[in-house]
């Protein structure tokens, strides 16, 4: 699968473990992040996989950014939204700077990035979009309206955005995790992952980046042109729609 992708977030936990299956696959990958420049040499280093630095919540910076990558490495043929952010805090208690940070860097980041490429994607007659959101954008999780309301409007953008671009050979698909063993999902304490958390999931464990970045590879595949508008739960059976 020789394509050009670009992995927003693609430098850390799941990002990273997508960045680096697709470049397994013969995709050429441009990481993308946002502050943690430490992380992302560190990555670059190991990976040999370009990385690019910008703010997905802002819509010029990724439409530069985007040009950046196209001078350096070609058009963009896959683009995985998987850039996201947490400020969790129960809703009464919300200030309208956690509201918004979380629906500009996890919602409005789609249109910021999907908009550049689309028209080449469609001219050039081949696009795969995965957005990454997640098993809370299904199901809601207390202390987390702004997360919840963001990834759950990821698949709404997913289906409005693959019925458009249908007959262009573009498929627009998302995927949506469970708890996975990321460094934020290890950070709980043990005693509530043992007791809160696994119980909930069927299989009895978290599972790992690289079960998620799977998904990603068989849904940004050239030979999986009939699935579009599709949402691919990866939970461990913790919801199932």
């Amino acid at each position: 699968m020789s394509r050009i992708a670009v992995v927003t977030g693609g430098t850390r936990g799941i990002g990273a473990a997508i960045s680096i299956a697709l470049k397994d696959v013969g995709c050429t990958v441009a990481a993308v992040y946002a502050g943690n420049d430490e992380a992302a040499a560190k990555f670059n280093d190991k990976s040999g996989i370009a990385v690019f630095k910008w703010d997905v919540s802002d819509t010029q910076a990724c439409a530069e950014g985007l040009a950046r990558v196209e001078g350096d490495l070609g058009a963009v043929e896959i683009l995985v939204n998987n850039a996201g952010i947490t400020r969790d805090t129960m809703f009464h208690r919300m200030d309208v700077e956690k509201w918004r940070a979380v629906i500009d860097t996890n919602l409005n980041s789609l249109y910021n990035m999907c908009r550049p490429v689309i028209e080449g994607m469609r001219t050039r007659g081949f696009g795969r979009i995965v957005n990454i959101s997640s098993i809370n954008g299904q199901k809601g999780q207390m202390g987390q309206t702004n997360y919840s309301a963001a990834k759950a409007g990821e698949l709404g953008f997913t289906k409005a955005l693959a019925q458009e671009n249908a007959r262009k050979g573009i498929t627009v698909n998302a995927v949506c995790p469970g708890y996975t063993g990321t460094e934020m999902v290890l950070a709980i304490p043990e005693k509530v992952l043992n007791e809160k958390i696994l119980p909930l999931i069927p299989v009895g464990r978290l599972g790992e980046p690289e079960e998620i970045a799977r998904c990603v590879v068989f849904l940004a595949a050239d030979d999986a042109g009939f699935i579009t508008g599709s949402t691919l739960s990866a939970n461990g059976g913790q919801v199932m729609d």
